[in-house]
């Protein structure tokens, strides 16, 4: 008889994973009112009150959630943290309902003194897309699939 009973199945309990979801894009702002401007002229439903709370959390469609969260409050848990000094390492990304929306929704960004970073354009991907910058420097994307 082998001895395969003392090196077996471990128990259930080690059997059940971890299992993580994703929940939360969290975006650190030096000012927080101007961020939140920015992301309620993208249809995000933001309280008026929260612009000068140092942390702020607004519900997504299908259940995730968006966070902002000051500068400071960072430092507050992580001394040592300082501002990315340059590349974006995590993109948002709006879908528009077509090419047009993305064109109006770029145009009424920076014509409301948001930094356009590339003007709206044809990808070879099939989509209308264009990519403009929020208060903090980040990119945010705009697309529409073509047809």
């Amino acid at each position: 008889m082998s001895d395969s009973f003392k090196t077996g199945r471990p128990p259930s309990a080690y059997l059940r994973r971890m299992t993580p979801r994703f929940d939360l894009i969290g975006i650190v702002v030096s000012d927080m009112a101007a961020s939140l401007a920015f992301y309620r002229r993208l249809g995000l439903d933001i309280p008026a009150d929260a612009d000068s709370a140092p942390h702020v959390e607004a519900a997504l469609p299908g259940g995730t959630r968006i966070a902002w969260d000051t500068e400071e409050v960072v430092r507050s848990f992580d001394p040592g943290w300082t501002p990315p000094s340059s590349g974006d390492r995590v993109g948002l990304c709006f879908l528009c309902d077509s090419p047009a929306e993305v064109d109006s929704v770029y145009d009424a960004l920076v014509g409301a003194g948001y930094r356009g970073h590339l003007k709206p354009w044809d990808a070879t991907w099939g989509q209308r897309y264009a990519v403009v910058l929020d208060p903090d420097g980040c990119g945010v994307s705009l697309f529409a699939n073509a047809s």
